[in-house]
């Protein structure tokens, strides 16, 4: 997409400012540094024109002129997502939504929120707590990340495992498309008629619209919850206590697995207790009523003590469920405090080769000299390798990306998937065609074409284009 001409870079700046007030438009180098990035700073890129719109009204304006204009635009939440898929266009708009951070309606009898998409995702459990409920899905994240980012990239979360993605607890959601129009999808009940739109919009990443409401599903807070921390002398034998206790029928609400440096990192980190001699840990929650929940824990610490843990020790109070889900939320900000730089991946894969993945895993890093912390949704084999590096000594952010590129491969090819919650944005492309043949990749272009025929919406990421999977097929051959 060409540049726009000086000329006509005046006009599209004096027409925005007839829609904004001047505090919501930035046009300074320094002001706009701090939205450069979304949470993979690896990627960056100042935008054209950061705004940042109070109202409905201007959404739509905003959009409708880059529609008339012809100019890329970007949207953005709280910049937490993890694939450089807010990451802005050198020659576009970036959309700042995070002023829209209004919960509209909490409705007890119908266990549901309507909220803007900025949002925070913690803010919404805690302010459904005094009825008794709470929103599921909990990415590491959540103290910051806000609903419409979730939208975007379909995030997770430890509770995923029982109670879903972001799609699963999605009721409506509403868009502006690039010509301004407000599109709803979804409706008050748990199904509606006609095709599914509403799954997708769900991990679109900005590429079909911008989120403007969103209405989800909140779940009653179960009788008692019991959380149990198991730790193995190998990751092997974690890898397979969590494929028997899945195949004996029971569903934790949250299974969390830690590998050796994960494990010295978080606990050096926030001290909860962890034994650092472990070389992984199972952290495990169990919910639902008080007989349930005892029938479950006596067969979850026979399976994990089956399968070979030396230590297995249950919460006794809420202070102690808490510190050692601490540690879990912790350990990326953790492995942060052990290397100058990390590269975080988000790979999925079949329950059953969590044991052959780490193994190869660990293989990749030693192959590339670069190590690297797992610590990963194993209820639903979405990894989460962190791969440490140093980007001041030169060609090591390379090698991070060879590495990352290679587990990604290594998820499709047991039979997974390149995400599983954070997107492709601009980090993934190159896996795209690994994963997907060139009919499927049209079929998604196709789809894109229909809400964004000009391609404005977030171009360059997500999709990849003919081209771009002619030359990558043309590599693979050579």
């Amino acid at each position: 997409m060409a540049a726009l001409p000086d000329s006509n870079h005046r006009i599209f700046l004096a027409s925005l400012r007839t829609l904004l007030p001047a505090f919501s438009i930035i046009v300074s180098e320094e002001s706009q540094r701090p939205f450069e990035c979304d949470g993979l700073a690896v990627y960056q890129q100042l935008p054209m024109v950061t705004v940042i719109p109070e109202t409905l009204l201007q959404v739509q304006e905003v959009l409708r002129l880059c529609s008339e204009h012809h100019v890329p635009l970007v949207p953005r939440g709280a910049g937490t997502g993890l694939c450089a898929g807010a990451m802005p266009h050198a020659r576009g708009v970036l959309l700042v939504m995070t002023k829209f951070n209004q919960i509209l309606h909490i409705d007890q009898h119908t266990a549901s929120a309507t909220v803007q998409p900025g949002v925070r995702n913690l803010a919404l459990s805690q302010a459904a707590e005094p009825f008794g409920l709470y929103y599921a899905p909990d990415p590491s994240s959540q103290i910051a990340c806000t609903i419409g980012g979730n939208v975007a990239e379909n995030s997770g979360g430890v509770h995923c495992l029982k109670y879903g993605l972001t799609v699963n607890n999605l009721l409506q959601v509403t868009l502006v498309t690039i010509e301004g129009e407000l599109v709803t999808f979804g409706g008050d009940g748990l199904d509606d008629t006609g095709m599914d739109l509403l799954s997708l919009v769900a991990g679109s990443e900005g590429l079909l619209g911008v989120v403007v409401e969103v209405k989800v599903k909140l779940l009653p807070r179960a009788p008692r919850i019991q959380v149990l921390m198991a730790a193995f002398d190998n990751v092997t034998a974690a890898g397979d206590a969590v494929a028997a206790l899945i195949g004996q029928g029971i569903i934790p609400a949250g299974l969390e697995m830690m590998d050796h440096l994960a494990i010295k990192a978080a606990e050096n980190f926030v001290k909860v207790g962890y034994p650092t001699d472990a070389q992984a840990l199972l952290i495990c929650e169990l919910d639902g009523t008080h007989a349930e929940v005892e029938e479950q824990l006596s067969a979850v610490s026979q399976c994990f003590s089956d399968h070979g843990a030396y230590q297995i020790r249950v919460a006794n109070d809420d202070k102690e469920a808490a510190a050692l889900w601490q540690g879990r939320k912790s350990a990326f900000p953790a492995v942060g405090s052990i290397s100058p730089d990390y590269y975080c991946m988000d790979g999925t894969i079949p329950r059953g080769q969590v044991a052959q993945v780490l193994t190869r895993i660990a293989e990749l890093s030693q192959q590339y000299g670069l190590a690297v912390a797992n610590v990963f949704h194993a209820g639903d084999g979405n990894l989460h390798p962190l791969i440490l590096f140093d980007s001041s000594i030169e060609g090591q952010l390379a090698q991070a990306e060879g590495l990352g590129g290679d587990i990604l491969t290594l998820c499709v090819d047991v039979g997974g998937t390149i995400t599983g919650e954070h997107g492709i944005g601009l980090e993934k492309m190159p896996q795209m065609p690994y994963q997907f043949g060139d009919a499927e990749l049209a079929q998604f272009r196709r789809l894109k074409a229909a809400f964004d025929p000009s391609e404005l919406l977030n171009p360059g990421k997500g999709i990849p284009t003919l081209k771009y999977c002619q030359e990558y097929r043309s590599l693979q051959h050579a």
